[in-house]
């Protein structure tokens, strides 16, 4: 099989499955997913020699990448907006949530949200996209026993987080975040 014929199996395979990586990514941006795919599709294409015989994990790691460039480029134009005074903050426009606005779960977001972005990263590999540890270490371009620390690591800050959230949780839901682990 040719390089340009894995690729195209690679991309008939695979499409779905890292634009599904981008959007959950890119909250709300539905926009950019569209690009950062074909930024990552692009950079696969012109290495498909390299293309390793399980590519989605490869792949996803390219995402990582694509996605870190859109994020940075999206904080370049949001500064040079606040700078240039033009954006809705300073003509008075502020869009205030309902309160039946937050979705059930929020709590969890939020928690994961307060973790750092290795952090968040690595959970989302093992619980969104369901990597093994060999497939998040392909992702993340480190090891396998690196993986495995960052994945423990990753999981217990995120549990001192929702404990640190729970009197907050259970006044806001009722009930405790961690009710389903006394079964």
């Amino acid at each position: 099989m040719s390089n340009d014929e894995i690729f195209a199996a690679a991309y008939r395979e695979h499409y779905w499955a890292v634009s599904r990586y981008v959007a959950r990514r890119l909250d709300g941006r539905a926009g950019e997913v569209e690009e950062v795919v074909a930024e990552v599709f692009t950079v696969a294409w012109r290495r498909r020699a390299d293309l390793p015989s399980s590519p989605l994990p490869w792949l996803y790691g390219v995402a990582r990448n694509c996605l870190a460039n859109t994020v940075r480029g999206h904080g370049r134009r949001r500064r040079l907006v606040d700078r240039l005074g033009n954006d809705d903050t300073a003509h008075g426009r502020h869009i205030a949530a309902g309160p039946e606005t937050e979705t059930p779960g929020a709590w969890v977001h939020e928690a994961l949200a307060r973790l750092s972005a290795s952090d968040q990263e690595v959970l989302r590999l093992t619980a969104w996209e369901e990597l093994g540890i060999d497939e998040v270490a392909v992702a993340l371009g480190c090891g396998r026993r690196a993986a495995t620390m960052r994945l423990h690591r990753a999981r217990r800050r995120l549990r001192a987080e929702i404990d640190r959230m729970s009197p907050a949780v259970a006044a806001d839901t009722g009930h405790s975040p961690r009710e389903g682990d006394r079964r």
